[in-house]
């Protein structure tokens, strides 16, 4: 009775309603992995101001460019479209020469009001920059992220996404063909490059060369996903279309 129970928790097997609950869930997180991919694309990927994720992307976003100011920075990347050039340099000119208050006031809190504050003086989590104080902030070295920040996303992505690779990892534990220790390695890989990408923050906000780890994690954990998601799907749907289901005892774990 015991091998009897068992026969059926598999994916090719579930019933038609379980079915449609995993395969919900999965081209939901699915598509909210790519939109996170996009996400990085247009912020990280653009700190050096290039389009496209390099290891200068992921050191300017959280070592920082210690040649220049944050400002700078935003300036010549992801926010360079939103003023003239002209506009660009009179602000970068600014910030280089000290970021005089008085110069505020006659020249750059005009171009900030203008261009900067219908987002950064209205949406939640944005620095507001049509103050002197919080300007002032952003033009000084850019250091890369604070430690405050670091923290604050460190603690969702842990959380969060671990959420994201429990399920997903839990949905492929009934999958079939797969050796046990080849199942539990690649239910296990999101985790482990997830603590790699996150630890990987912090070290290279200390040393620069620890870039290179992000873009390890990230690949890592993104790659076991996406093969756990498309098994899933694939097993569920397209297998026993294929007969698998004729011969359930077929479907057993090596």
């Amino acid at each position: 009775m015991q091998n009897q129970h068992k026969s059926w928790l598999n994916l090719p097997s579930l019933s038609i309603p379980v079915k449609a609950l995993f395969t919900g869930y999965l081209l939901v997180v699915g598509l909210g992995l790519l939109m996170a991919g996009a996400q990085i694309m247009l912020t990280h990927g653009m700190a050096d101001g290039k389009f496209g994720l390099s290891v200068d992307d992921i050191v300017y976003s959280y070592y920082g460019n210690r040649e220049g100011s944050k400002l700078e920075s935003k300036l010549n990347g992801s926010m360079k479209d939103k003023a003239t050039p002209e506009e660009n340099f009179t602000m970068i000119k600014w910030a280089r020469n000290g970021a005089s208050e008085n110069e505020w006031n006659s020249t750059i809190q005009p171009i900030v009001q203008q261009k900067c504050a219908m987002c950064h003086g209205h949406i939640p989590g944005l620095p507001n920059v049509t103050k002197y104080d919080e300007m002032k902030e952003i033009a000084k070295v850019d250091e890369g992220a604070s430690i405050a920040s670091l923290t604050r996303v460190s603690h969702i992505h842990l959380f969060g996404i671990a959420f994201i690779f429990f399920f997903i990892g839990l949905i492929f534990s009934m999958s079939v063909g797969f050796k046990k220790w080849a199942k539990a390695l690649l239910i296990f890989i999101p985790f482990a490059f997830l603590i790699v990408d996150i630890a990987a923050w912090w070290l290279t906000k200390m040393n620069p060369s620890f870039a290179y780890f992000v873009i390890v994690g990230g690949f890592g954990y993104s790659l076991a996903s996406t093969i756990m998601i498309f098994t899933s799907l694939y097993q569920m749907w397209v297998m026993p279309w294929r007969g698998a289901h004729s011969d359930v005892n077929t479907w057993r774990e090596g």
